[in-house]
């Protein structure tokens, strides 16, 4: 090999450690920013978890404090049935009948014929009366009309057999139908009441009136109101049901009348 070509040899020889070293250092260059970028990132991430969170203003708030909803305290009129007195003796506790229990006299004898004949009489059609709804109805005061002519005034009472059963709309409680020292009939009365405590009392008298109707069902009084044939006749003869219109919502609905009433009781007028 001559000259010429050893010198070639060599700078071949150089031109590829060069080229070796330069690749090298490219890498190690490339390879040192990434650990750089990496090393950065860490540092970063590092000092963001150590670092305290940011202060955040702290703003004072008043709680209102409510009151729980306060049931409302059962009305009471500690009505509890009183042991009645049948005797005339010296003790009035004597031979006494507590009628929130007992049931003496009921049905051991048939009343007297005139007295069956009072009670078991037809009751005269111009008496009873029509709801809007078409329920029949005798208003209470004939019921008590018919007890007294059976059986005399003070021969005939309401005994009641429980306290009354107050809620906030409604009136329940159990009487007793005694007449001539039997009990003759056991029965439930209810009445619905709004307006607060002071209509409370009326509403007591609601339900023993209402009582007083269910028990004289059992005595055969007014037993025509739940025949239904009696009731179909009747409402043909002497009601009417009409459109009705309901002032303040207008809204119509059919209501039962009598044929004598030329208008229905307010909110409903006739339309």
């Amino acid at each position: 090999m001559g000259a010429v070509g050893v010198r070639s040899h060599e700078i071949h020889l150089i031109y590829q450690r060069d080229s070796h070293f330069i690749r090298m250092l490219r890498q190690s260059i490339v390879f040192g920013r990434r650990t750089l970028v990496t090393s950065t990132r860490r540092t970063a991430y590092t000092a963001v978890r150590k670092s305290p969170p940011p202060a955040t203003p702290v703003v004072e708030t008043v709680r209102k404090e409510t009151e729980p909803n306060s049931t409302e305290k059962p009305i009471s009129f500690n009505d509890n049935p009183m042991i009645t007195s049948i005797s005339s003796n010296a003790n009035p506790h004597e031979n006494a009948i507590d009628w929130s229990g007992s049931f003496h006299g009921l049905g051991a004898a048939a009343f007297p014929k005139e007295t069956i004949d009072i009670l078991l009489a037809p009751i005269s059609k111009e008496d009873i009366e029509i709801k809007p709804d078409g329920l029949l109805y005798l208003p209470e005061i004939k019921y008590r009309r018919i007890l007294n002519r059976a059986f005399g005034p003070g021969g005939w009472g309401l005994a009641p057999r429980t306290e009354s059963h107050i809620t906030p709309k409604q009136i329940s409680r159990e009487y007793a139908l005694i007449c001539n020292g039997r009990l003759v009939s056991v029965a439930r009365g209810e009445q619905d009441y709004y307006g607060g405590e002071e209509k409370i009392t009326t509403a007591l008298e609601g339900c023993k009136s209402n009582a007083l109707m269910r028990c004289c069902k059992d005595l055969g009084i007014a037993s025509e109101l739940w025949d239904p044939s009696f009731i179909r006749k009747w409402k043909k003869d002497y009601c009417d049901e009409v459109f009705a219109e309901h002032v303040t919502t207008k809204k119509k609905k059919k209501l039962w009348k009598l044929k004598s009433n030329k208008t229905l009781d307010y909110p409903y007028k006739i339309v």
